[in-house]
């Protein structure tokens, strides 16, 4: 495989020097020869460099000079990044044998196709698929992120159900290949996100440009992962629920905006009312905060968007219905009696 492109898998880490010691090796035993592992450190506080700078020579390291999130973090490290292919990958992933071939092998055999997941097991319990990806991602009409094999927080048991490689809409930022030239020609990650959903707004960049996402199944990664939100962390919270607004806002049409936002906001206080009653008023003031960084957004002077308007309903991976009525009044958990089909 002298001749193969070259791939770059880079790390963003930081203080996970627990997840490098346990997850690392799996990654340098890859069997894919024209191979590059980077770890990029957000400035970790911890001894993750020292110890990667002991035990692991072999890895190049890229120290970012303050803790810039994931967009950020990975825009600045994959600067200083050549290859062909990134797969930028979270330090809390074990990967299996022969993990890399069939994904560049998929990506090489058409030009379009720009970023691409594996299909994400649980770590903990392998024979499930995990939160942040599951088996390729897809979105409702109103913006709802979900997964194959992952709606809100039910996670299906692995049956092979949706093992067939298959377009989608968004592709797991936890184990995200990418080829380089179209992160590059889009200008990588939105850094206003900080984190979350930045993956997705990038896929979404990517198809109205006219690229395609894939997942290839038969490339299996296990993530530790987080699952759903910790009602207590109001970061992730905020995060979560503006920079769905934020890309809704970026990327739909303009017609679309003035009747899908409205309703997402109603969705979203919704939410909140109902997190409220229960006794948290963390989630319920994070959300408050998400909407009027929002709206702040909204009114200063952003980039010009060049990208062609292409409605949310045409592009891949999209359910022209909404997930909250699927799964929270008709009470249907599985992605495939959401979607309406099965593999």
């Amino acid at each position: 495989m002298a001749s193969s492109p070259s791939v770059a898998v880079v790390i963003l880490n930081w203080n996970g020097k627990d997840f490098l010691e346990k997850f690392l090796p799996s990654v340098i035993a890859s069997s894919y020869e024209n191979l590059s592992i980077v770890v990029a450190d957000n400035a970790s506080t911890d001894d993750s460099v020292a110890f990667l700078q002991n035990n692991f020579p072999q890895i190049l390291i890229i120290r970012n000079p303050s803790n810039e999130g994931f967009a950020k973090g990975y825009n600045t490290a994959l600067n200083r990044v050549s290859a062909d292919y990134y797969v930028l990958l979270n330090s809390d992933v074990e990967v299996t044998e022969g993990w890399i071939e069939p994904v560049i092998s998929l990506m090489e055999s058409d030009q379009k196709i720009a970023a691409c997941q594996p299909k994400i097991l649980s770590f903990y319990e392998k024979n499930k698929f995990e939160y942040a990806g599951a088996a390729g991602g897809w979105i409702d009409k109103y913006g709802y992120p979900f997964s194959r094999g992952r709606v809100f927080d039910f996670c299906e048991h692995d049956n092979g159900q949706y093992n067939d490689r298959e377009e989608i809409f968004w592709a797991s930022g936890a184990a995200f290949f990418v080829r380089s030239a179209v992160y590059d020609e889009l200008e990588g990650f939105d850094e206003s996100f900080f984190a979350h959903q930045e993956e997705i707004d990038l896929c979404w960049r990517m198809q109205r440009a006219g690229y395609k996402i894939f997942v290839v199944p038969s490339s299996v990664v296990y993530h530790v992962g987080g699952g759903t939100l910790p009602s207590g962390n109001s970061r992730k919270v905020f995060l979560n629920f503006r920079n769905n607004l934020l890309m809704l806002s970026k990327n739909l049409s303009a017609s679309e905006k003035w009747s899908k936002i409205p309703f997402r906001i109603l969705l979203d206080n919704i939410a909140a009312l109902q997190a409220l009653a229960k006794g948290n008023s963390t989630t319920f003031r994070a959300v408050q905060k998400a909407h009027l960084e929002f709206f702040k957004w909204n009114f200063k002077e952003k980039k010009k968007n060049l990208l062609p308007e292409i409605k949310l309903k045409n592009l891949a991976g999209v359910y022209n219905g909404s997930i909250v009525r699927k799964f929270f009044i008709e009470k249907k958990k599985t992605f495939s009696e959401i979607v309406g089909f099965k593999k």
